[in-house]
């Protein structure tokens, strides 16, 4: 399987909070659900069909918790995303997360590198990593990624846990798709390249 991540983030790199969040706002972070505006039927389009394409899903145990209580709560034919997640194979990296009540959902603990390895290894289709910026880092360190595709929304935060940090490893991307909404919003796919090239003296 290819394994995918989609991220929202602003033009600052901020991906937290991106939609409203009761759990940031109690932890002192007051500028959530800045993504939500720049969503106009082209982007949500884009977005229920890429869910739809989607042979599973691979989730950190945070962002797991969060789609479980909202999208694991909706009804059969509540709308493409929520099907697609609701009828597709899940699966939750997390060493502490001890009961999985989201259905058809598969936890993976211990060698995560080997368990993601055999997804991968799996039939063909896409692996889709939704939001779970701790567990992109690590898998964009373990040259577990295939494809990164970001959707900018066209505000600064200017406060927030951004998708790259400050100090990382670095990679090289080759854009393979970019394209605008009407709103602004910018959706840009890349494909990891290795190390960068830097220039020399």
């Amino acid at each position: 399987m290819k394994l995918t991540t989609i991220t929202q983030v602003s033009v600052d790199g901020v991906m937290q909070g991106n939609g409203p969040s009761e759990v940031d706002r109690k932890q002192g972070f007051e500028r959530d659900g800045w993504a939500m505006a720049a969503f106009d039927s082209e982007a949500t389009a884009f977005v229920n069909q890429f869910c739809e394409r989607a042979g599973g899903f691979l989730f950190g145990r945070r962002t797991y918790e969060i789609f479980a209580r909202y999208w694991g709560a909706l009804a059969p034919g509540s709308g493409p995303i929520a099907d697609a997640f609701n009828t597709k194979p899940k699966y939750v990296a997390s060493n502490t997360l001890t009961e999985a009540t989201w259905s058809d959902t598969t936890v993976l603990s211990g060698d995560l590198a080997e368990a993601v390895g055999e997804l991968k290894a799996g039939p063909e289709g896409e692996l889709q990593v939704h939001g779970s910026g701790v567990l992109v880092r690590w898998l964009l360190e373990n040259d577990l990624v295939d494809e990164i595709v970001l959707l900018v929304v066209p505000v600064v935060v200017g406060q927030g846990t951004r998708l790259f940090p400050d100090s990382g490893p670095d990679l090289a991307l080759d854009l393979v798709e970019s394209r605008s909404f009407p709103t602004g919003m910018t959706l840009q796919v890349y494909r990891p390249a290795g190390r960068p090239q830097y220039a020399t003296a």
